[in-house]
C-alpha cells in the first residue's frame, strides 16, 4: 500500500479545484468532437464520405488514447518525483497537447484528401499528449478524496465536466461572424483554456505524500496488469456498462452536426432564426444539454452516496435512451433543444455517478492510475468501434435512402444503434454485485 494515512476530508472549494483540469479538458474535447472535427472532416472529404472521413480520424486517434492511458497511468503509479507522481505528467502532457492544437488548426485543406494523413497525425499527437496528462490526473480523486466523499467529489467532477462541455459547445457561437465559423480561432481559444486549467491545478491541488515507495515497474507485470482489473467481477461490469453507454453517446454525438445540416435544416427556434450554419445550430443543442447536465450532476453525485449508485445510473440511462427514440419519429429545432435538456439530465447524472462507481470498484490501492487508465479504455474504445460503424452505416444508408425516397434513412439507422447500446448498458448494471 502506498497510501497508509487516512485521507482528510476536503472542503467544497478543494473538491471544486480538484476538478478544474477536467473543465479545460472537456471544453477542449467538446469543441473538437462537436464542432471542429466534423466541420473539418466535411471540408477535407466532401459530403458523400463525410461520415467515413470523420470516423477514420476519430478511430485512429482513439486507438492512440486507448494504448497510452494505461501506460502513463502505470508510470505515474510507480515513478515518484519531488514534484509528485501525477503533476509532472499533467504539465508535460498539457504543453505538448497545445502544440498539437496548432497543427489541427492549420493542416486541413478544402476537398483535398491528401491533407488527411497530416491532419490525422496532428490528431494522434493531441490524443497522445492529452492522455499523458489525463491518465495520471484521473487517479487524483481516489488519491486525495476519502471514500465517504467520493460521491460529492464525483459530483464536482461532473459539474466541471458539464461547464467545460458548455464552454466548448458555445465556442462555435463565440467565433462565428456573418455565418462563417472561424475554426482556427477556436483552436487557439482551447489552447489558452488548457494552459489556464493546468496552472489552476498546479496552484490548488496538493498530492498526498507517498508513505511507502511503490515497487519498481516491470513490463511483464505491467502487461499482465492491464488485464488484471478485468478479472474482478464488479470492475469488469462497470467497464462494460460504461463502454456500451459511451458507444451510444458517440453514435449520436459525433454526427449531430451532420444531423442538423441534413435533417433539421431550418434553424428557427420558437419563432426566431438563431443560426446560419450547422456548426452554430448544434451549439443550441449542446447548451440545452448542458442546462440539464448542470442541474443533475451535483445532485446525482451526492444522491448516489445516499440511495446507491445503481438507482441513479438506471434513471440517467433511461433519460439518455429517450432522445434517439424521439428523433426516430420527429426532428425540428424546437424538439432538438427540448431533447437536449432531457439528454443532459441523463448525461450529467451518469457522468457524476460513473466516476464514483469506478472508484468504488478499483481492485488495488497501489495501482489507482493504471486501473483508472484501464477503465478509461471504456471511453476511448467506443470511438474505435462505434464511430466507424456509425459513419459507414450513415453514409451507406443515406445513399440507399436517397434512391428509395427516404433521405434521412442513415440517421434512422444510427439512432436505432444508439438505442440498442443504451438499453444494454442500462440492463447490465444489475450485474454489479457489491455496489448499491
Amino acid at each position: 500500500m502506498t497510501h497508509d494515512a487516512p485521507r482528510p476530508r476536503l472542503s467544497a472549494f478543494r473538491q471544486a479545484m480538484l476538478s478544474v483540469f477536467w473543465f479545460g479538458t472537456n471544453a477542449h474535447w467538446t469543441a473538437i468532437l462537436i464542432t471542429t472535427l466534423p466541420a473539418q472532416a466535411l471540408r477535407i472529404g466532401g459530403d458523400e464520405v463525410k461520415g467515413r472521413t470523420l470516423s477514420v480520424v476519430l478511430a485512429i486517434g482513439a486507438l492512440v488514447s486507448m494504448l497510452v492511458a494505461p501506460v502513463f497511468g502505470a508510470l505515474s503509479d510507480r515513478i515518484v518525483t519531488r514534484w509528485g507522481r501525477r503533476m509532472p505528467w499533467v504539465v508535460l502532457g498539457t504543453l505538448m497537447n497545445i502544440v498539437g492544437l496548432f497543427g489541427l488548426a492549420h493542416f486541413p485543406r478544402d476537398n483535398d484528401l491528401s491533407s488527411l494523413p497530416l491532419y490525422i497525425a496532428a490528431f494522434m499527437w493531441v490524443e497522445f499528449w492529452n492522455n499523458v496528462a489525463t491518465a495520471p490526473f484521473s487517479a487524483l480523486i481516489p488519491d486525495v478524496v476519502p471514500k465517504e466523499q467520493r460521491g460529492s467529489a464525483s459530483g464536482w467532477l461532473g459539474l466541471m465536466n458539464m461547464l467545460g462541455n458548455f464552454v466548448g459547445g458555445v465556442s462555435a457561437l463565440l467565433f462565428t461572424v456573418n455565418g462563417v465559423t472561424n475554426i482556427t480561432s477556436i483552436y487557439y481559444f482551447l489552447a489558452a483554456l488548457m494552459f489556464v486549467s493546468m496552472l489552476v491545478t498546479l496552484i490548488f491541488v496538493k498530492e498526498p505524500p507517498v508513505t511507502r515507495r511503490p515497487p519498481p515497474i516491470t513490463w511483464k507485470a505491467f502487461l499482465a496488469g492491464l488485464y488484471d482489473p478485468l478479472k474482478h467481477h464488479d470492475f469488469r461490469w462497470v467497464f462494460f456498462t460504461r463502454l456500451l453507454m459511451t458507444m451510444g453517446t458517440f453514435t449520436v454525438q459525433e454526427f449531430l452536426q451532420f444531423f442538423f445540416r441534413d435533417v433539421i435544416k431550418d434553424f428557427t427556434l420558437f419563432g426566431s432564426r438563431v443560426a446560419d450554419n450547422a456548426e452554430t445550430a448544434t451549439t443550441f443543442f449542446i447548451m440545452a444539454l448542458l442546462i440539464g447536465a448542470v442541474l443533475s450532476s451535483l445532485v446525482a453525485g451526492a444522491m448516489s452516496d445516499k440511495v446507491g449508485r445503481k438507482k441513479v445510473v438506471y434513471a440517467s440511462s433511461i433519460l439518455q435512451a429517450v432522445v434517439p427514440i424521439v428523433f426516430l419519429f420527429r426532428a425540428n429545432m424546437n424538439l432538438a433543444v427540448v431533447m437536449g435538456i432531457v439528454f443532459g439530465l441523463g448525461f450529467g447524472a451518469y457522468t457524476a455517478v460513473d466516476w464514483a462507481l469506478a472508484s468504488d470498484t478499483l481492485p488495488s490501492d497501489d495501482d489507482y492510475a493504471k486501473d483508472m487508465g484501464v477503465w478509461h479504455v471504456a471511453f476511448t474504445l467506443p470511438q474505435v468501434i462505434s464511430t466507424p460503424i456509425a459513419g459507414t452505416v450513415l453514409d451507406n444508408f443515406q445513399i440507399v435512402g436517397a434512391a428509395q425516397g427516404m433521405p434521412n434513412l442513415g440517421y434512422t439507422a444510427i439512432f436505432i444503434l444508439a438505442v440498442i447500446y443504451f438499453v444494454l448498458g442500462t440492463v447490465l448494471v444489475r450485474r454489479i454485485r457489491n455496489v448499491r
